[in-house]
């Protein structure tokens, strides 16, 4: 059973970016130059550039990002075993964060009781 109809919100999220483009068409139109930057040189090519968005996406926690970015990633031929590794990165960067910013916590700790 699936968390979510990931389909559906697929739907949904473009319908909502479409709404917030005729209303602010410039925001829309910056985004698109930002994601399309990206891409620009070919270097990564598409497969690896939407791996890397996959594992953002989970980083940044946007539902959003995780429908278009998983269609895209298939879309780019891109496993399911690949899918999993990029996430594994993701899992561990996350962690690396928390044990990187655990240590502000005990200096913030040291500072107070000084």
């Amino acid at each position: 059973m699936s968390m979510l109809d990931w389909n559906e919100y697929h739907k949904q999220v473009l319908a909502g970016v479409g709404e917030i483009g005729r209303m602010s068409p410039d925001t829309v139109k910056g985004y698109q130059a930002l994601s399309a930057a990206s891409g620009k040189t070919g270097l990564l090519g598409a497969k690896v550039n939407e791996l890397i968005s996959l594992a953002v996406a989970v980083t940044v926690r946007c539902d959003g990002c995780i429908a278009v970015h998983t269609a895209n990633a298939i879309r780019a031929g891109a496993t399911r075993d690949e899918i999993a590794e990029a996430l594994g990165t993701a899992t561990a960067v996350n962690a690396g964060a928390a044990l990187v910013y655990s240590t502000r916590v005990m200096d913030a700790y040291a500072a107070k009781t000084a």
